[in-house]
């Protein structure tokens, strides 16, 4: 494995540095860690608020780009390291905008992927639990290709991303980590609200009904802590693990109906609406993250305690 650890003073490029992802990770960054932070977005969604009171003392550039048209080869200059956020990421919404989607999650990432080669720079790739659509009870990195079925153009474009990654290590001596992250939940300041814990934590604070996909309340799915999708990333950067591997990153598997109970918690009065969705086929399945365990990462987030934490931030919104 090439030492490409972001060693005191190297430099730090984010794509899609002002999401949900990426607002929590650069709010944690500590004076002297980087040389340069040297934050990209294309500025779609908005967020300019990830950008306000960062910490003080790390040296932050920030360039409003679009990954499909700016010169990454320029801005990549110098850097140690990349990590790839930028993504359009709504699996349900990605059927109205397929090309939309392809030419960001994958032609977007080639552009990224061959900067970074040209950098001599390793490249953190976020790809997705989602491109999992098995039968298996339990999945891991080594299931069967016929196994990957992704039940949505997000998930396509992913795993589609993540053959390409593979083979520019191979041909082009790209050094990566492809990270399968688990649906993320917990707050951030850029945070978003359209997958499963964070939408249904807003509808229940908003006293709405939260709406389930129809065939969904039992089945099992992979979630990470973001606050455990963070630390994962520094663990990467820290021990230089560009290993051009592929690992599964998730805090918990856990049903549709977990998730409700957690809210339920606190928000007893909860009520539930079944609806129909575009994503009805993908069966019940749990995934397995040991590899990424033996790497000696530790996994502290907890379900019950992220849904708390959300709930706490729009409990005054509610007006209880």
């Amino acid at each position: 494995m090439a030492d490409l650890s972001l060693k005191k003073g190297g430099k730090l490029v984010i794509t899609g540095a002002l999401g949900h992802i990426g607002s929590r990770f650069i709010h944690g960054i500590r004076p002297g860690e980087y040389k340069e932070v040297l934050l990209l977005d294309n500025l779609l969604t908005q967020r300019y608020c990830s950008l306000f009171n960062l910490p003080q003392g790390v040296p932050f550039r920030f360039v409003e780009a679009d990954i499909c048209s700016c010169d990454l080869k320029a801005l990549f200059e110098g850097a140690d390291a990349v990590l790839h956020l930028a993504a359009i990421t709504n699996a349900e919404g990605s059927f109205d905008k397929q090309k939309q989607v392809e030419e960001v999650n994958f032609e977007g990432t080639k552009r990224v992927a061959e900067a970074c080669v040209a950098a001599g720079c390793g490249l953190i790739f976020l790809s997705t639990t989602s491109v999992y659509g098995t039968q298996c009870e339990v999945v891991d990195e080594d299931c069967a290709i016929d196994s990957l079925k992704p039940q949505s153009p997000y998930a396509e474009s992913k795993l589609k991303a993540e053959r390409l990654l593979a083979e520019l290590g191979k041909s082009s001596g790209l050094k990566f980590i492809t990270c399968r992250f688990g649906t993320i939940y917990g707050s951030s300041i850029g945070m978003r609200f359209h997958t499963a814990v964070n939408k249904f934590v807003w509808q229940a604070c908003m006293g709405t009904p939260v709406t389930v996909w129809r065939t969904a309340m039992d089945q099992q799915r992979p979630y990470l802590d973001l606050g455990d999708a963070v630390r994962a990333v520094n663990f990467i950067l820290a021990g230089g693990r560009f290993d051009n591997k592929l690992y599964n990153v998730l805090t918990d598997n856990a049903s549709v109906g977990d998730i409700i109970a957690a809210i339920k918690k606190h928000i007893p009065d909860l009520g539930v609406k079944l609806v129909d969705s575009p994503i009805m086929n993908q069966l019940s399945y749990k995934v397995a993250c040991e590899k990424f365990r033996a790497l000696g990462f530790e996994f502290k987030g907890n379900l019950d305690e992220g849904v708390k934490n959300t709930i706490d931030l729009l409990r005054q919104a509610r007006g209880r």
